[in-house]
Order: structure tokens, then C-alpha cells, then sequence
């Protein structure tokens, strides 16, 4: 009997089912958030972001699906802390006036998962992308933006990840509000410059795009990068 708990304890994982019901009631379709209210639900919120606390991935025992899918949705809900802790506000970026010493937003210290202490780069950078090398994680991560990649109404998941991955790459990629693609000249959004050595490895960025572009670009199409909007993805 100790054998069975232990073992069914190590494969537990953590449940994102709360915070997959507050994104089908507060982000709609095209990816915009309703912060007021999420703030209204900060019951169900905080209960969501304790479970985080609390559950530390454990690269041993936990599935790579699973610390993936861990990591992409404390990114993405730990980001809507921050702004209705700040709220109401029009750029993620104002978030950064009055703290000392701090670069950005992104390098506020605030997220307590276990005994670590994280900000956002360290979930992006160190625990996202320099982890699991996937390029499709930056379709995935939303930085409450309108230029960013959607926030998805739905939470991730580790028994169909890649499946959404893929859906969140071919969304955004598609979006002619963050990308316009023609044959022959792409106007792509700055992630796919600021990040493109993320989308080359061993292809070009048309050899990333075009395997889920509906439209497919030609070897020799020109590239353009658009401005990039750090307005608030809500209300």
C-alpha cells in the first residue's frame, strides 16, 4: 500500500482546471482579457495561483508535458497577477514606475513557487525556452499586450500540448493583426527578429513560418518587421 501512494504521488500533476475555467470566462476569442474580471473571481484566482505555489515541478518525476505545460500557464497567469495588482493601467511596461533598481517589469521578483523566487524572464528564458528548446513556447506566453500572441481561452494542458502548440503558432502566425504574409514579402512581428535564432535551428525562419502559414512564402520574399503595440490586451 505504501509503494502504491508513493508511486501514485510521484505521478500526480498539478491540476490547471481552475485557471482553464477563468480564461473561458474572461478572455474571449481574439485573445482580449477581461482583467476586472478575473479581479472579481480572485477567489478562484488565488486558489489557482497557490496551487502553483505550492507545486514545484520536479524534473524527476514530472513528464516533460508536464513541467512545459506548468511553466507556459504560470508564466501567463502569474502576468495577469501583475496587472490587477496594478490596475486599471494601459501598458504592461508602466508597471516598472517607482520600484528601484528594476530594468522592467519582466525582472520584478515576485513570483514565490516553493522556496525559489522567480520573475517572468526567469520562467521565459531560463525555465521555457533554455529548457526545452520548443520555438513554439513564444505563441504560447502572452505578455498582456495587443502585439503579443494571443492569450489563450484555454489552459494547457500536458496530454495534448503539442496539439496546442501547434493551434497557438498557427493562430498567431495567421493573425493579420501580427503578421502579414504574402507570397512574396512577409511583415512579421518583432518576436520573429528579437527571438530568430529560436526559429532557425538548422532551417531559415520561411521553413519555420511556412509549415503553418496559410499562405507559403518564397525563398527569396522580402522581410519587413512591424511596430510593435505594449497597449493592454483588455479592459
Amino acid at each position: 500500500l505504501c509503494f502504491i501512494l508513493s508511486h501514485t504521488f510521484a505521478k500526480a500533476q498539478v491540476s490547471h482546471q481552475l485557471w482553464d475555467n477563468l480564461l473561458k470566462k474572461h478572455v474571449d476569442d481574439k485573445g482580449m482579457v477581461d482583467y476586472g474580471g478575473i479581479k472579481a473571481d480572485s477567489l478562484i484566482f488565488n486558489s489557482y495561483l497557490e496551487i502553483l505555489k505550492t507545486n514545484h515541478p520536479n524534473e524527476k518525476k514530472w513528464s516533460k508535458e508536464a513541467q512545459m505545460a506548468y511553466w507556459i500557464n504560470a508564466y501567463n497567469a502569474f502576468t495577469v497577477k501583475l496587472i490587477i495588482d496594478n490596475y486599471p493601467l494601459k501598458s504592461i511596461k508602466d508597471i516598472k514606475k517607482g520600484i528601484p533598481f528594476v530594468n522592467t517589469v519582466w525582472d520584478i521578483k515576485f513570483i514565490k513557487i516553493g522556496k525559489n523566487t522567480y520573475d517572468l524572464n526567469n520562467i521565459e528564458h531560463s525555465k521555457l525556452r533554455k529548457k526545452f528548446n520548443d520555438p513554439r513556447i513564444h505563441f504560447a506566453i502572452n505578455c498582456a499586450s495587443l502585439s503579443c500572441p494571443n492569450l489563450s481561452n484555454k489552459a494547457y494542458f500536458p496530454e495534448n500540448l503539442s496539439k496546442q502548440l501547434d493551434e497557438a503558432a498557427k493562430n498567431f502566425i495567421n493573425d493579420a493583426s501580427k503578421n502579414i504574409i504574402q507570397k512574396n514579402k512577409v511583415q512579421l512581428s518583432k518576436i520573429f527578429s528579437w527571438y530568430q535564432g529560436d526559429f532557425m535551428q538548422n532551417r531559415t525562419l520561411f521553413d519555420f513560418l511556412n509549415k503553418y502559414s496559410n499562405t507559403k512564402i518564397d525563398n527569396n520574399a522580402s522581410i519587413d518587421y512591424l511596430d510593435y503595440s505594449w497597449n493592454l490586451n483588455g479592459k
